[in-house]
């Protein structure tokens, strides 16, 4: 049983820029990453997801140096993801401080690299990421930072990558990328129902009711964000924030 649900916020960066998107599109710069990671650690948050959503289209392996840099400077524990393509580049981004290593494209063009990376890191330290958006009616799986999509139903996706040994999916909607208007319910549900590994769902919150509600009503076991931890206000201004363990509980999200 899970008995409190983690909150994580994600930080995207693209060629060293720290940056946040809208259904992967439009994009709104905020500063230092390094300097976002340091004001997180001040908030004392459960976890960090670091990804270079650039990374993969632009066939570029992860940024290891400004990896290192955030590693060496958080106080939590850390995942990321982003142009990993082979268990070499895994065994780099652990040894340098990332309990996990999110894989998203991977799923589909290298699974063979995913089973092998389970096998030698064990299934807590590779996360699978399933980026999902409505199409013509239906769920499908998007990859390549939303340039690519597959005609494979993002359920079946997160069955195989569970059968890979992945440890934990995150899934992704596109359709409400930094929109703020919460998470798509039906597809985080419908992930958690079909996988016995922990799911974490991402896309659209906004605050703190989204996130309990996508953990009570949906099964997701961890609620990640990123516009809601990075900006304030109507009108978006950029600050660095998360909500305290106290507005959590008084929220209902953990359960003293």
């Amino acid at each position: 049983m899970f008995t409190r649900p983690r909150i994580i916020p994600v930080l995207l960066i693209d060629d060293r820029d720290c940056i946040k998107t809208v259904q992967f599109g439009e994009r709104t710069y905020l500063g230092d990453v390094v300097n976002a990671v340091k004001i997180f650690n001040r908030k004392g948050i459960d976890e960090l997801a670091i990804l270079d959503i650039g990374a993969t289209k632009n066939h570029r392996e992860p940024d290891f140096e400004l990896l290192k840099d955030i590693a060496s400077e958080a106080f939590m524990p850390l995942s990321c993801g982003g142009g990993v393509t082979t268990i070499e580049q895994v065994h780099r981004l652990l040894a340098i401080g990332y309990e996990k290593v999110v894989i998203n494209t991977g799923l589909i063009k290298n699974q063979e690299m995913v089973r092998e990376s389970v096998r030698l890191y064990g299934s807590q330290s590779i996360v699978a990421s399933i980026d999902a958006k409505i199409v013509d009616g239906d769920y499908k799986c998007v990859i390549c930072d939303g340039q690519e999509v597959i005609n494979k139903h993002p359920r079946d996706l997160a069955i195989e990558a569970e059968e890979m040994g992945c440890g934990e999916i995150i899934i992704n909607s596109i359709d409400r990328d930094g929109m703020m208007r919460g998470y798509d319910l039906k597809l985080v549900k419908m992930i958690a129902d079909a996988v016995k590994v922990p799911v974490t769902a991402i896309g659209g919150a906004g605050g703190i009711k989204d996130l309990r509600q996508v953990i009570q009503e949906a099964g997701a076991h961890a609620a990640a964000g990123g516009s809601m931890f990075v900006f304030y206000g109507k009108l978006r201004a950029v600050l660095i924030t998360a909500p305290s363990e106290k507005e959590l509980t008084e929220a209902g999200v953990y359960h003293e």
